[in-house]
C-alpha cells in the first residue's frame, strides 16, 4: 500500500505529483526553452516564440491529459468548432501558442559526449518517475511482469480492419512493466527498443526468449531479496531463468508453453499431450529440487512451471457453467492473479493519451504519464481522500486537466 499518508484535502495534483514533482516540470520548462533557443539559432528566429513559463507546462501537460478522458482524433480538436471541440479550457492559452510548445518541447534537449541509449530525450524523465514510484507504494509480495494493453483509440479500432490495426501497432519500442497483483499499481517500467545496435539492441540478442529473459532481468532487478512471486507469461516462462531468479530471493510461477517459452533442460515427456484421453482437472507432476513441472488438463493441456508453491497443495478453479474444476494451488493462484490484470487492463487501458506524436521518446513520455496518473489515481482510491469525494478514474482525470490548468483552486477548503 501507499507509504505515505496524505490529507483528507488532497487534490488530484497532489497525487499526481508524487510521481511528477515541479522540479522535474521546471526541468521541462527549462529544457524546451534550450531547445527553442537552439533550434532558432540554427534554422532561424521565430518572432511567435517566446519563453515558456512553468504555468504554461503545466497547462501543456493538462490538454494532452484532457485527450486521455475525452478521446480524439487530435489535441487540437479542443480548439476546433466541431465535435470533439472543448469550449471550457480551449481559453487558457491560444491553439498556435500551444503548437509552439509541442514543437520545441523537450525533457533533455542536447545529447552528452558520453550518450549512447536510444531514449537518451526521456531517460531522467523515466528514472524520477521510478524513484516516485519506489517511495509512494510498497507493493504485494505477488506481483506479475507483462506488457499493459494499451487502448490506442477505441473508436478506430472498433472500425478499422485487421491490416489497418497492424499498420497501427508497429510502434518502435515494446513497454513492459512489474505490476503489484493486488492493487494494480504498476511497480516498474521496462522500455525496449526494437531497433538497437547496442548490447541490448534486438540485433544483439538472437531469439525471443533471450530477449524476454532481459527484460524480466531488468525489471526484476530492484526486487532481489524480498520474497517476491513474480507471475509470467509463456515468453518470459524458463526454467533457466526462474532459477536464477530464486538465487536473488525472488520466486516465480509462469505458464508454459512449447512454442512461445524457453523449454531448455525440461522433460520432454511432460512437454508433449498424453496418448490416453485425461478428464478435467487430472494434472501430472515432476519435480526437481524447488522447482515443479505440472501439467494440468482442463479443455487442453496447460504447463505451469514454478517454485513458489507446493505441487501437493490443492487448489479449484471455479467456473460459471462446470462449477469447481481441482487443480493444484499454483494453477489457482496463477489464474487468479491474471484475471486481476485483465480488470485493471478493461479498466484503465482506456485512459491512455491518445495523442499520437511521430518520435519514439515522445511516444513513451505520454505513454508514462498515463501509467503515472493511473498510479496516482490507485494511490487516491487507497487514501482516506476517497472516502470524501470518491471520483471515479474519469473525474480523477477531469479534476487534474482544470488543476494543471488553473481552473481549480488546489488550497484545502476551509
Amino acid at each position: 500500500g501507499p507509504t505515505r499518508k496524505m490529507p483528507l484535502t488532497a487534490s488530484a495534483m497532489d497525487f499526481f505529483q508524487l510521481f511528477v514533482p515541479d522540479n522535474v516540470l521546471k526541468n521541462m520548462v527549462v529544457q524546451t526553452n534550450m531547445y527553442a533557443k537552439k533550434y532558432q539559432e540554427r534554422f532561424g528566429k521565430d518572432d511567435a516564440w517566446i519563453d515558456v513559463t512553468l504555468t504554461e507546462m503545466k497547462a501543456f501537460l493538462g490538454y494532452m491529459i484532457s485527450t486521455s478522458i475525452h478521446h480524439c482524433e487530435s489535441v487540437l480538436s479542443i480548439w476546433s468548432s466541431g465535435f470533439y471541440s472543448n469550449k471550457s479550457i480551449a481559453l487558457i492559452m491560444t491553439q498556435l501558442r500551444f503548437e509552439k510548445i509541442l514543437k520545441y518541447f523537450h525533457i533533455v534537449a542536447f545529447r552528452s559526449s558520453q550518450t549512447t541509449h536510444g531514449l537518451y530525450k526521456i531517460q531522467p524523465f523515466l528514472d524520477s518517475l521510478q524513484n516516485g514510484f519506489d517511495s509512494a507504494f510498497k507493493p504485494s509480495q505477488a506481483q506479475v511482469l507483462h506488457e499493459p494493453l494499451i487502448d490506442e483509440d477505441p473508436v478506430f479500432i472498433a472500425t478499422c480492419t485487421e491490416r489497418e490495426l497492424r499498420k497501427r501497432k508497429k510502434r518502435k519500442f515494446s513497454l513492459w512493466v512489474r505490476q503489484c497483483s493486488s492493487t494494480g499499481f504498476i511497480c516498474q517500467i521496462y522500455v525496449h527498443l526494437k531497433e538497437g545496435s547496442g548490447a541490448d539492441g534486438l540485433d544483439a540478442l538472437k531469439n525471443k526468449p533471450q530477449l524476454h529473459s532481459m527484460v524480466a532481468k531488468s525489471l526484476c532487478q530492484n526486487a532481489s531479496g524480498k520474497n517476491y512471486i513474480i507471475f509470467t507469461g509463456p515468453s518470459i516462462t524458463s526454467l533457466n531463468l526462474f532459477e536464477e531468479f530464486e538465487k536473488q530471493g525472488i520466486y516465480c510461477c509462469g505458464l508454459l508453453s512449447a512454442r512461445k517459452s524457453d523449454c531448455t533442460g525440461l522433460p520432454p515427456s511432460m512437454l508433449n499431450n498424453p496418448e490416453t484421453p485425461q478428464s478435467r482437472g487430472q494434472y501430472r507432476i515432476r519435480m526437481k529440487g524447488n522447482m515443479s513441472l505440472i501439467c494440468w488438463y482442463n479443455k487442453g493441456h496447460f504447463r505451469f512451471l514454478t517454485n513458489a508453491y507446493s505441487p501437493v497443495q490443492q487448489g479449484v478453479i471455479i467456473k460459471r457453467k462446470s462449477g469447481e474444476i481441482p487443480c493444484p494451488l499454483a494453477v489457482e493462484a496463477f489464474a487468479a492473479h491474471l484475471s486481476y490484470i485483465c480488470k485493471y487492463d478493461d479498466k484503465y487501458s482506456k485512459y491512455f493519451i491518445s495523442h499520437k506524436p511521430n518520435k519514439t521518446w515522445q511516444q513513451v513520455f505520454w505513454f508514462a504519464i498515463s501509467i503515472a496518473i493511473n498510479n496516482a489515481y490507485i494511490l487516491y482510491k487507497m487514501s482516506e481522500a476517497y472516502h470524501v469525494t470518491r471520483y471515479s478514474r474519469a473525474q480523477f482525470g477531469e479534476r487534474l486537466v482544470k488543476e494543471l490548468l488553473g481552473l481549480e483552486d488546489t488550497s484545502p477548503s476551509h
